[in-house]
């Protein structure tokens, strides 16, 4: 399955991303198929080839969800933001001591 996705690239404490397709099982930072853009989380700056974006999702292509808020962001696609983060893992409540009799 291909996926669209952020690639780390940059400074140690400066990341700058790529946004590369490739296979889901892939590892991000071997080959990939094509590189669509790049994006500065600092500044906020996405450039990215809408046709070729468009052209890879038309194939069946899949999206992070971070590429899919940024690309909505950007008016590329249309659709709703997905939650990106995951949900941390909820506190076990402390469990019940049995009443003495």
């Amino acid at each position: 399955m291909l996926i669209i996705r952020l690639s780390r690239v940059g400074k140690k404490n400066l990341p700058l991303y790529r946004l590369v397709i490739s296979e889901k099982h892939k590892d991000l930072y071997g080959d990939s198929l094509e590189i669509l853009g790049s994006y500065n989380p600092h500044t906020k700056d996405l450039k990215i080839s809408a046709e070729k974006t468009k052209y890879w999702l038309s194939k069946g292509a899949a999206m992070s969800a971070t590429v899919n808020n940024l690309l909505l962001e950007k008016k590329i696609i249309e659709g709703k933001k997905v939650k990106a983060s995951k949900d941390k893992k909820p506190k076990k409540a402390p469990a019940e001591k049995p009443a003495e009799a």
